[in-house]
Order: C-alpha cells, then structure tokens, then sequence
C-alpha cells in the first residue's frame, strides 16, 4: 500500500500557484512526476501525492524544481482568478476517477502528437539533407564537367596548333626543296653564259669602260660577275637517336646495387618457380597467388586461429614444399602438431627451426625462445622431463624475464625430484 502524502504547502497569485511538497527522504526524478491541465501526480514509491486541481493550469509552462528534500511547483492558471483551495473539494469518486483517467488520457494524446511531429520535423531534416546533399553532388558534377570542358578545349587548341605547325613545316620543306632545285640550276647557267662570253670579240671600248666601272664600284657592284648569290642552310632534320642499355632485372642502376645479394634472391626466385613449375599434384588446381608460401603461411596462421589445426598443418606442409628455408613454417607447424598431439613430428619441427635460425642475433630471439619451449613442452609430454628442461633452460638464458617459462621450468624441475625420489 502506498504512502499519501499529506503534508504540504501552497500559497497563490492572481495568475500563479506556488506549491511546496517534501520528500521524506526520498530521491525524486522528472520520471517521478506528472502533471496535466487538472492533475498532479508525485508516485516516489512507496509515497505517493495526488491531486485534482481546483482550477486548470497552463501545463506547458508550469515548471517542477527538485532540491532541498522537497519539490517546488510552480503552477501557471489558465485564467486569472484566487482559488478557494488547492484541490477540487466535495467530489465524489466517480468525478475523480473520470478527471484522472481524463487526465492520462491527454498527456497520452499530447505525447503521441508531439511524437508524430518530431517524426514529421526529423523526416524534413532528412528531406533537407537530402536535397542539399543532392544539390552539392550537382555542384560538383558540373564543376567536373566545366574542368571537363576546359581540358576539352584546350586540348583542341593544342590540336589545332599542332596542325598549323605540321602545315607551316610542310611549306617550308617545299620552299627548300625548291632553293635546292634553284642551286642546282644556277651553275648551269652561269657555264652557259661563260661559254657564251668566250664566242664574243671584246672592244677596247668596252673593256674600258667596264675596267672603269669595276673600279669604281671597288669591288662591290651588283654587276660584278664575280659577286655570287648568297644562299642560308637548310635547317637540320629531325632525327630520333635510339640508347640501348644493359638489361636488368632489379630498377636500380648497376653502380648502386648489391650484386651478391641480388644475385643471392634471384638464385631463391629461380629455385621457388622451378618447385612451382615441377609436376607438384598439389599445385595444379591452385591459383596465381596460392602458390606463394608466404600466403600459404598467412592462411595456416588463420586457420589455426580458428581451431582448424589440421587443415593449418596442410596450409605449412605445400609452404614448406615451396620453400624449406623458412624457419617460421617449421615453428608454427610445430604449434599445430603439439594441439594434435602428435609429439614427434613437433619435436622435429622445433629441431629444424631452431637449425635455420643460426647464427643467434637479436633478430631471431622470440623464435628460439619459442622453437624452445615447443620442443621442451613436447619432450615434458612424452615424459622426457630432462630433456624438457633442457629446453626450458635455454629459453631462459635467451629471455630470463619471461615468468611462465620460468613458472614451468620450476614444474619440471618438482617432476624430476618426484622421480627421482619414487625411484
């Protein structure tokens, strides 16, 4: 049952109610309120106000504040007037309960139109996004199409230069094909008029004459016969001059290069397509790309990821046939044959991958240490405790501050005590 609410305080204007309700120690939310045109609910469970207004208020504008312990209300009238009490007196149950139910009712009906207008407000945002993102797309296409255009244009003009040019080249190779035809002709004429010029009787008159005029003209006369006509040399022709050089595999020049090591991957690139191209049953349904054991190596660590140990062990067995050089395949074969338990085969691995990361540099550190603890965790399965610690040893010397090796060195060591003492 709940709690009424009783005590409370109220004082009026002309125009607003001002209503004080405590709370009893209870922690009271905007949740906890509802208030309509006539009714005022306060349900903080297990108190409880209720109250049919003496009058209806402005609902819209009244306002709640919560602080203190109590709650105010500040209750706006619709009509201007003094009320004779708070809550409507001398109502039977049924007027009550029909201007509660009333009440809720409204606020129902207010709440379900202000959700269909925020629906209808949120479909025009959607609208208007709609429409300017619309109108930004077309902004841009026809930005594209004037650079389009642009471009267009200027590459007609470019075309239409060209032609000019080519136009312009073709008249001056006829213009120099005929200066040479007019080289050609002019000795000619010049033995004719000599020979002509040797037929003749010279007079005395003339020669003197002519002697005068020569002399005059101090050698730079246009009648001189031995002033020749002046020709310009023909523009050189177009030629392409063709540069042949050494060919080679890698982009780099050759005095940049590393011969040893280039020499080294292509011996490795050669070996690798020799194992492709050999008749290999595995490689004739597989793809470009598949037959590459780095990709190989990827699918087994997916596959193993998911728990498909097997078909990982596949993926490292046709990357090892590819390239057996890898250390990596090895070790993570070795992980796969340890969740299938097959030991040996994980001994084996472990033993060929720590043969191929030699010499010990930094760089290999995490695979020994790895390659180690697989081999010391397989020999520990099989019981071959000395041998499993063995490993575990060397791993610590590469890490010691790796606390799990360490955790199941100590193990094994506690094994081999109880085996030694059993015995």
């Amino acid at each position: 049952m709940p709690v009424w609410l009783r005590e409370h305080s109220w004082r009026q204007t002309l125009t607003a109610v001002y209503l004080s309700l405590p709370l009893r120690g209870g922690r009271a939310t905007p949740a906890n309120i509802f208030c309509s045109e006539q009714y005022l609910k306060v349900s903080i469970p297990p108190f409880l106000f209720e109250a049919i207004l003496y009058a209806p208020i402005d609902d819209t504008n009244s306002t709640a504040k919560i602080g203190n312990g109590n709650i105010f209300f500040t209750l706006y009238k619709k009509e201007p007037a003094m009320w004779d009490s708070l809550t409507l007196e001398n109502a039977d149950k049924e007027k009550l309960q029909y201007l509660r139910e009333n009440a809720v009712l409204k606020a129902h009906e207010k709440a379900k139109k202000e959700t269909e207008a925020k629906k209808i407000t949120k479909q025009e945002h959607k609208k208007y996004a709609l429409e300017a993102t619309m109108k930004l797309e077309e902004a841009e296409r026809k930005r594209i199409e004037d650079l389009k255009e642009k471009e267009r244009q200027k590459v007609a003009k470019e075309l239409e230069l060209w032609k000019k040019q080519q136009k312009d080249g073709d008249k001056y190779k006829s213009i120099q094909k005929k200066g040479e035809l007019h080289q050609e002709i002019e000795p000619l004429k010049e033995k004719k008029s000599e020979k002509m010029n040797k037929t003749q009787i010279p007079n005395e008159g003339t020669s003197k004459t002519r002697l005068k005029s020569t002399k005059g003209c101090h050698g730079s006369c246009i009648f001189s016969p031995n002033l020749k006509e002046e020709h310009l040399p023909a523009p050189r022709a177009a030629a392409t001059i063709k540069v042949n050089f050494t060919p080679r595999v890698f982009p780099t020049a050759l005095r940049e290069s590393r011969v040893a090591e280039e020499e080294e991957w292509l011996h490795k690139q050669a070996e690798a397509r020799r194992i492709i191209n050999s008749d290999l049953s595995e490689l004739k349904d597989l793809k470009e790309e598949e037959k590459n054991p780095d990709w190989l190596k990827d699918k087994g660590n997916k596959m193993f990821a998911m728990g498909d140990y097997l078909g990982a062990v596949n993926a490292y067995n046709l990357a090892v046939r590819l390239n057996n050089k890898l250390p990596l395949l090895y070790l993570n074969r070795a992980a796969c044959h340890l969740k299938l338990r097959n030991l040996h085969k994980a001994i084996e691995d472990s033993s060929k991958a720590l043969e191929l990361l030699t010499p010990p540099v930094p760089d290999n550190e995490k695979a020994r240490v790895k390659a180690h603890v697989r081999r010391g965790t397989a020999f520990c399965q099989l019981e071959l405790y000395t041998e499993g610690l063995q490993d575990y040893e060397a791993a610590l010397k590469i890490d010691p501050r790796n606390k799990n090796i360490e955790k199941d060195a100590e193990k094994v060591r506690h094994l081999i005590q109880g085996t030694m003492q059993s015995s």
